[in-house]
Order: structure tokens, then C-alpha cells, then sequence
């Protein structure tokens, strides 16, 4: 394929070339999306251990201390309470509600931190920092200088023992580390998109490479392109930035009002308190189809022969065998409720269900077990 200069390319972009990758834009990057495909690489990740390259996402060092700064206004999360080790999944918004993006916020220590952000917000999130952070604190774009591969599937954590040690047996959910690992001090924390046991490694670019390539030494592991990402990550019922969410989207749209600590300030939480007393506004729902035939983004929702919303991700599911999807529709819907999926004159039957979609997944698991 002629490759687009405009798109930028992970440190790992001829050992992608050299494992026969379809390389494809994402983002504004240059990505892997199958390297044998997409479902035999879903499946591996389900049954092994699957490794993704994930240099693309932007993180962020700050150093706050939140007595002296307006940090912990920024996320819609309670990162007061955060203990050192610990990670929280949350949100940024706009002074309308919308979702600037959605990340994850590590505690390195009381008062430096660790934020990790999508690829293609990375700009628009500094940018968004840097306007509303105030008093005293640090804020250092580290992005160009950070690699970070995901490790995921059950057979995970006894490949990282072999290569970081036994303190790997520690981490909970959710929770972090600093690992020696090619003589780098490196975060590695017990996390990740797909639903499995599964870790995500942070090592300085210039050793990316060689980490790459150790850890597939394994046998257990094989390469995962970002197709597999995406259907593994939608049998979870995880949504997509730019896809499912942005800045338009709410939080209680998105049905993900867990991730909100109403006890606390945060930007754009009079907007939400305003949205949840109208409860006049689309919602997500999740749906599977009655055979394998797949919605795709753009499908209209038809409801009774209605027209009521909007596919925002669908996909074949081959963990189940069906076509499954998430939606925005204007009106309540059970569990159960058959529903249409409509793009001009193809039409597939569904029905409303529970997320995840998927629900055999080992991220939780005892690592012991494992």
C-alpha cells in the first residue's frame, strides 16, 4: 500500500512491515489492523495471549498537589481518594457535559500522577489541561518519548512473570507497579480494552523494539492488530472515543453514570445535574442481532417501524456468533424489545440486550488461577 506522510507511525512500524501487517490510517496513525486476521487473531487473544502495540496513545506526567490546585476538578472520578498503586477509568467534559475524552488517571505518589489518553485527543486534551488547571502544578506532554504495549488474554500474566518476576502476582485490578524490565524501571499496571486478564507496559521508545520482540519470544503470543482490538473490546460493550462518545455525548448518555462522583466539583457537572432532571436525552443501548449479519456505524435504529436512532459501532461477534452493536435512541427500550437495523434497503432483525456481550472475560480472574 502507498503510505499516507501525513500519518504518523509508532517505533514499531518495519516490525509490523515484516510480519505482513495490513497497515491502515487510525486516528492520524499509521496502524496495524490484522496481521493474519481479525477473527483468528480475536480468538487467540480470548484463548492466550495476544500483544498489541499501542504507542499511539498520549500520556501525560503532572505533579499536584490537590490541596494547592485545582487538579481533581478535571475528571469526573473522586481522585482524592485514589491510593498510590491504583488507577480509575473517568472522564474530562466540556462546560456543556460532553466528553473532551475518556482516560485513565494513575496515582504515582501523593501528588504526582499519571494520565493516559486516546490518540487522537492528545492535543485537544493538553490543550483542554492547561486551560482549566490552576494553582500550583506541573503538567509535561510525554507522549513522543513513552511506548506502551498491551499484553492481554489469560495466558498473560505467567507470560510477564517469566519476564518481569513474581511481583506481577500482586497487582489487583486496576492496580500498578514499577517493574525492572530490560534494565528500565518501567509502569506496568493490570489493565487494558479487552475483557482478559491483561496488562499494559509503559517503556521508554528507544527499548519499544526490543521489548516487541521479547515478549514474543513466546510461543504464547502472538501479534493482535487493532481489528481484533475493536471487536474485543465491543463484545465488552467498551465504547470508542470519536465513535461512540465525544464531545457532543454526555456521560449519562453514554449510560456510564458509575463514572461519576456526584460528591465533588467537576467541570461540566452543573450541565449534567441540569440533563439528569430534564431525563429527556438519547441514550446507548446495546442490541444483537437474530444471525451473523453485522451492523455497521451509520445504520439507523428502527423501533415498531420508527425511526428512533443511530448505530454508532457494530461488528461481527465471534465470540458469540452474531452480529452485535451499541446505539443512541430516543426513547426507553427493555431488555428483550426487538429492534431494526436499517441502512437503505438492508435491513437486520435485533434485540435489545445487557452489556457486556461477552461474559466469560478473565480481567478479573485471580492472576493465581490464571
Amino acid at each position: 500500500m502507498e503510505e499516507n506522510s501525513n500519518l504518523r507511525a509508532t517505533p514499531l512500524l518495519e516490525q509490523h512491515k515484516e510480519l505482513g501487517a495490513n497497515l491502515a490510517p487510525f486516528g492520524g496513525w499509521l496502524m496495524p489492523i490484522q496481521y493474519g486476521g481479525i477473527i483468528q487473531e480475536h480468538h487467540w487473544t480470548r484463548q492466550n495471549a495476544g500483544l498489541f502495540d499501542i504507542c499511539h496513545m498520549g500520556e501525560f506526567s503532572i505533579e499536584a498537589d490537590l490541596s494547592k490546585s485545582n487538579f481533581a476538578d478535571l475528571f469526573t472520578i473522586d481522585i482524592k481518594n485514589i491510593p498510590q498503586g491504583v488507577c480509575r477509568y473517568g472522564f474530562m467534559l466540556n462546560q456543556r457535559g460532553g466528553i473532551v475524552d475518556d482516560l485513565v488517571v494513575y496515582r504515582i505518589d501523593n501528588s504526582r500522577w499519571m494520565v493516559v489518553t486516546n490518540a487522537a485527543t492528545t492535543d485537544s486534551d493538553e490543550s483542554h489541561m492547561r486551560k482549566n488547571l490552576k494553582g500550583d502544578f506541573k503538567l509535561e506532554n510525554i507522549s513522543a518519548s513513552l511506548g506502551k504495549l498491551d499484553l492481554q488474554g489469560p495466558a498473560a500474566a505467567k507470560v510477564l512473570i517469566a519476564l518481569a518476576g513474581e511481583g506481577i502476582l500482586k497487582l489487583g485490578y486496576y492496580a500498578f507497579g514499577h517493574f525492572n524490565l530490560l534494565g528500565e524501571n518501567i509502569i506496568i499496571s493490570r489493565t487494558g480494552y479487552t475483557g482478559e486478564l491483561g496488562f499494559e507496559l509503559y517503556m521508554p521508545n528507544q527499548h519499544i523494539v526490543e521489548l516487541w520482540h521479547k515478549i514474543l519470544e513466546d510461543e504464547r503470543v502472538k501479534p493482535i492488530g487493532l481489528g481484533a482490538r475493536d471487536t474485543l473490546r465491543l463484545e465488552m460493550g467498551y465504547n470508542l472515543y470519536g465513535q461512540d462518545i465525544n464531545e457532543e455525548i454526555s456521560p449519562l448518555q453514554a449510560q456510564a453514570e458509575h463514572f461519576i462522583s456526584w460528591n465533588k466539583d467537576f467541570i461540566g457537572k452543573p450541565a449534567l445535574l441540569e440533563q439528569k432532571g430534564k431525563a429527556d436525552y438519547s441514550k446507548l443501548v446495546c442490541f444483537i442481532a437474530a444471525s451473523r449479519r453485522s451492523p455497521r456505524h451509520n445504520y439507523r435504529i428502527l423501533h415498531k417501524g420508527k425511526d428512533i436512532g443511530v448505530v454508532t459501532s457494530g461488528s461481527f461477534a465471534p465470540s458469540l456468533g452474531s452480529g452485535i452493536g451499541m446505539g443512541y435512541v430516543e426513547q426507553s427500550l427493555s431488555t428483550g424489545e426487538e429492534i431494526t437495523l436499517a441502512q437503505g434497503e438492508l435491513s437486520i432483525e435485533a434485540k435489545i440486550t445487557d452489556k457486556p456481550f461477552y461474559k466469560n472475560g478473565s480481567a478479573r480472574k485471580a492472576i493465581i488461577n490464571s
